[in-house]
């Protein structure tokens, strides 16, 4: 058996939940599953001295979780007034509307349908709260509105579903595009090389407390199936169905209606780079 240590990125041993870095804490969402893994990490962010607090990606509509989040707020002498999605997928964002309802917040998103505002979310723009910082990363290739959140001050990144705590994330074709996937997975690992990013701070799965390995391993997989579903297509295995069978004949068949959206995208990649 591998030892958590020895896994790509150093996923923190213990439960999910709970406090993760000095201005981040997770409240884990009930709805657990092969694709959200021990379910969404709603994450809780403000200043240790600050009474105001963000929360990124509060979740599905349960209301059981939503006030959850208010309560692990208001214990620590905290008031949210902000709420923030990675993007529009519903374990992130079916309970944000009830989430600004409860808490009296704005919901700001790349995609206008999820905001509750007029404000979206740019490129490179900075997101102050009670002296809480946070960076706008656009990383499109999970979902064409995906972006992280940089929490420069504990030298960590919120990586929605670019980054999981454990395996690896799907390019949701049509919407999703590997290319850009590939372009954000190098723009994160020039995050932390340039900008000392060490943890990631992911919406599914334990914190990685090795971030840059973490996203070399992304890096390294992804390289490795592109190149396996370009020898099954060379072979004769022409549509995404038998791609599948053939690349991901050792992943739980559950997950080969996910595994057909990412092999999608990978034949799209190969065929604009006119490598099929």
């Amino acid at each position: 058996m591998t030892h958590p240590a020895e896994l790509p990125g150093r996923p923190r041993e213990g439960a999910v939940g709970g406090v993760a870095t000095a201005r981040a804490t997770c409240v884990l969402a009930p709805n657990p599953s092969a694709m959200t893994l021990d379910g969404t990490n709603t994450w809780l962010l403000a200043e240790p001295d600050s009474e105001a607090a963000v929360v990124v990606d509060p979740g599905p509509l349960d209301e059981g979780h939503l006030r959850s989040v208010i309560a692990t707020a208001e214990a620590a002498g905290k008031r949210i007034a902000l709420t923030l999605l990675t993007h529009g997928h519903p374990d992130h964002s079916a309970g944000a509307a009830r989430f600004a309802e409860l808490t009296g917040t704005e919901v700001r998103a790349v995609d206008p349908a999820l905001r509750t505002g007029d404000r979206g979310l740019a490129a490179g723009e900075v997101i102050t709260v009670g002296g809480l910082e946070l960076r706008v990363l656009r990383t499109p290739g999970h979902t064409a509105d995906s972006v992280c959140f940089h929490l420069p001050a504990d030298r960590a990144v919120l990586t929605g579903d670019t980054v999981l705590g454990r395996g690896t994330t799907v390019v949701a074709h049509p919407d999703g595009r590997l290319g850009d996937y590939l372009d954000s997975l190098r723009r994160l690992r020039s995050l932390t090389v340039d900008a000392g990013v060490e943890t990631v701070l992911p919406a599914h799965g334990p914190v990685l407390r090795d971030a840059r390995g973490a996203v070399e391993f992304y890096l390294a997989h992804r390289a490795s199936r592109l190149a396996q579903v370009e020898t099954a297509v060379e072979q004769g295995h022409r549509s995404p169905a038998e791609v599948v069978a053939r690349v991901y004949a050792d992943v739980d068949r559950s997950l080969w209606p996910a595994a057909e959206l990412s092999v999608r995208a990978q034949l799209d990649y190969l065929a604009e780079h006119g490598l099929i």
